[in-house]
């Protein structure tokens, strides 16, 4: 084990760097995301139209292959966090949420609904001056 450990710092380099970076992205883009979301976003059957809805077709396809593409990046990197040095699960989780998946918007829902989930999101809104989440 010591051998290939050995043999691949080079790769493990990359993968500690990649999860600190991913880190400190994460920690900086959800706030942000948690606050710009509207109050009532999870109060629907279905997931509201964002901003995209009204741009151009192409670049509207454009950027869902960009957000997809990234989704998949992350997922991938996540699952192999679990193995390798670095936070696998908020990279897994984080590759998720960007992708366009069947039935993750009621995923996204039963998740905000938990106690444990809500509580952090809330106070991020409230101390930004946003009114907590409407569920």
């Amino acid at each position: 084990m010591i051998e290939w450990l050995k043999e691949h710092e080079g790769l493990l380099w990359i993968a500690g760097v990649s999860s600190l970076i991913v880190l400190v992205a994460s920690a900086a883009i959800i706030p942000a995301v948690v606050v710009r979301m509207p109050r009532d976003y999870f109060n629907h059957d279905k997931r509201p139209k964002g901003k995209l809805a009204s741009t151009h077709p192409a670049l509207r396809i454009v950027l869902r292959v960009g957000k997809n593409a990234l989704g998949a990046v992350l997922m991938i990197a996540g699952l192999a966090m679990l193995l390798l040095p670095g936070q696998g699960v908020l990279t897994a989780l984080v590759g998720f949420f960007l992708l366009d998946a069947p039935g993750k918007y009621r995923v996204e829902k039963w998740l905000v609904r938990r106690k444990w989930v809500r509580g952090p999101i809330d106070w991020i809104r409230t101390k930004r001056g946003k009114e907590p989440l409407e569920l």
